[in-house]
């Protein structure tokens, strides 16, 4: 699992531009899915089985990111714009990859001055993608993507675009899992969807939703944990297990869900906690009001420093929401 992991979170795929991850994907599956097809807007979705309730599990594909959008005279140095919620402070210095391979640095005025100390409004970074012949290999347009390694560190697995390449990693290995342990007929009629353009405003989820019209849905994505230093009051933290989400910013989970995934997780000694997350939300919350209204609910990987280029999970938790979602889609999902 380590290998997939690795080859999800370095993959390029910035929100609107996910074909890479898409095709990567599509590669894993391709004998786990009864059917995949690619819908109009570019998800993913990948039917297991065939009768019974239709429940929708949504991860999505896309990462934060970058669009060069002017390139400043003589320096040529490139201006930008945000792709998903970009972080000011964790900016500078830092490395980004256009689709061409091209490697830029981000850098600011008065770097060892008020930039060093403050950060700066997002109009005043720019980034560095000079080669040396005096040309510029980069095009206003130009998405790009942050750039840092995968790296293990025990448990903790580090990298950036675990949000929510990390999602698609439960669900690739719940297939696995579900083909694996396949009776004569399944449980249920399952829709695994890797959906498209959630950083931008949970797009994609939604019209995939509103043509599958699944019975039940789970979305997979990162939450925030409260064990870092001086950190906002929550009760997840990295090794308590699969977090079953309660309440976002946009979704109230209803009880019924919620019930039904801590029974599962008791029922299977699977470690979980229960998530209150205060900013934020998931595929979750654009599923649940689509059509007449969709019960949906989400296991989330707790997840520090999100939305940066070290995104960091523990590996128990994510065997702890592997475990959970397989349980949840291995009989049939009546609530």
């Amino acid at each position: 699992m380590i290998e997939l992991i690795r080859k999800l979170v370095e993959a390029w795929g910035p929100s609107g531009y996910e074909h890479q991850v898409r095709e990567l994907i599509r590669a894993e599956v391709a004998d786990l899915a009864d059917e995949i097809t690619v819908d109009p807007l570019g998800n993913l979705i990948c039917r297991v089985g065939q009768g019974g309730p239709k429940v929708m599990i949504a991860a999505h594909m896309d990462e934060i990111g970058v669009m060069a959008n002017y390139v400043e005279p003589n320096s040529g140095y490139m201006r930008f714009t945000n792709i998903g919620g970009v972080l000011a402070t964790t900016l500078l210095g830092h490395r980004v990859r256009f689709e061409n391979g091209v490697t830029g640095v981000i850098a600011a005025p008065d770097m060892f001055g008020a930039a060093r100390t403050t950060a700066p409004d997002l109009d005043e970074f720019f980034i560095d993608v000079s080669d040396g012949s005096g040309s510029n290999p980069v095009q206003v347009g130009s998405p790009a993507t942050f750039w840092r390694t995968f790296e293990q560190r025990g448990t903790r697995l580090i990298s950036k675009s675990m949000d929510d390449r990390i999602g698609c990693v439960v669900a690739i290995e719940a297939m696995r899992r579900l083909k694996k342990a396949k009776k004569k007929k399944s449980a249920n009629e399952i829709y695994f969807v890797f959906t498209v353009q959630e950083e931008v405003g949970l797009r994609g989820a939604g019209p995939a939703a509103f043509g599958i019209a699944p019975d039940l849905a789970i979305a997979l994505d990162v939450t925030a944990t409260g064990d870092t230093i001086k950190n906002a009051k929550m009760e997840v933290k990295l090794g308590g297990g699969a977090a079953i989400k309660v309440h976002d910013s946009r979704h109230v989970v209803p009880p019924a869900v919620v019930n039904w995934m801590v029974a599962q997780a008791e029922a299977d000694g699977i470690p979980y906690q229960k998530e209150l997350l205060t900013l934020g939300s998931t595929d979750a919350a654009g599923i649940q009001i689509t059509r007449a209204g969709v019960p949906s609910g989400c296991i989330s990987i707790p997840c520090r420093f999100v939305h940066t280029t070290s995104e960091t999970i523990d590996s128990n938790d994510l065997e702890a929401c592997i475990k959970l979602l397989t349980g949840l889609l291995s009989k049939p999902a009546v609530l």
